[in-house]
């Protein structure tokens, strides 16, 4: 059962619910008719609900169970997939993917947060939350991206490193930072995509990019909104406030400078079209391939460098 924060898009699933009832009927008379009725509510009532989201619904919506994960996007935009498994020390982490594939012609390297499908695939993937071990995975993948010239690609979507006992143990910590040391000197393009949510050093640890994007309706932060609120007032019920407080919005996002651009999504989400919002994903990690190839490693570097020095950087009036 749906929780009850998700009553904004109850009358959107019910028209879904009808429209699909019909189209599995026997064709009749009137019924094509009907179904275009519907389809027409559905797409006027689903413009008019997502135009007026608060960041607090805005972030349900990045957590949405049908949202596309990142081996939906690697099924959709890549070929010749090998994952690596693995990060020589400890042990395989499930809660990060990562490997080779071509992408459009290019040979890259595709790393991302994987949160899984059904009750049983999310608890093994820990619920896209990596320990030590998935970051160290992704670093060991980075790694062998530059050795062999590849550009990285990174899909980022989860709530936050875990934050359990044994991570903590086998240096999480260390481990998030190390990701960030490493990326910030990669000799190769980086480009991030944040599809879902985009949660605290968890995120950032796969975030250091020449380029960062960000789904319409995706969310960015250091902390989530019911941290946030047992923090600062001791009180997760304060939930609402603290996802206005956080500014964690894309729109938010790129009027401070932490992404680079947006990626729309199809109408009611990325989740109502799977196919739509991958080739969405694909032709802007293509442009963005596009404008970096010429680059050197020292401008890949450089640039790199001075975007993310530039974030934080206000004037006071």
């Amino acid at each position: 059962m749906r929780s009850p924060e998700y009553a904004f898009e109850e009358p959107l699933v019910e028209l879904r619910r009808r429209i699909e009832e019909l189209e599995a009927y026997p064709e009749g008379s009137g019924q094509r008719k009907e179904i275009g009725r519907l389809e027409k509510e559905w797409m006027r009532e689903t413009r008019q609900v997502y135009s007026g989201l608060s960041r607090w619904q805005k972030t349900l919506v990045a957590r949405h169970d049908e949202r596309p994960h990142a081996l939906d996007y690697v099924s959709a935009l890549m070929e010749d997939w090998v994952e690596i498994h693995g990060d020589r020390a400890f042990a395989d982490d499930p809660a990060i993917v990562s490997g080779f594939a071509r992408f459009r012609g290019r040979s890259v390297a595709v790393i991302g947060h994987e949160k899984g499908r059904g009750t049983k695939e999310r608890i093994r993937r820990n619920f896209g939350q990596a320990r030590p071990e998935g970051y160290r995975k992704a670093l060991r993948v980075m790694r062998l991206a530059e050795k062999f010239r590849r550009p990285v690609l990174t899909f980022i979507d989860t709530p936050g490193a875990y934050p359990g006992i044994g991570a903590e143990e086998r240096g999480q910590a260390e481990a998030i930072a190390r990701n960030l040391i490493e990326m910030a000197s990669l000799k190769v393009p980086i480009i991030a995509t944040v599809t879902g949510e985009g949660g605290s050093g968890g995120a950032l640890a796969l975030g250091v990019g020449n380029r960062v994007f960000v789904l319409e309706y995706a969310t960015y932060s250091v902390i989530s909104p019911e941290g946030c609120a047992a923090i600062l007032w001791k009180d997760q019920a304060r939930k609402v406030e603290a996802a206005e407080a956080l500014r964690l919005s894309a729109p938010d996002l790129l009027k401070f400078g932490i992404v680079d651009g947006i990626i729309e999504e199809p109408l009611g989400g990325a989740h109502t079209d799977t196919a739509e919002i991958c080739r969405r994903v694909g032709e802007t990690l293509e442009k963005a391939l596009g404008e970096l190839e010429g680059m050197s490693p020292a401008q890949l570097i450089s640039e790199r460098g001075a975007k993310f020095r530039a974030l934080g950087v206000f004037e006071s009036e």
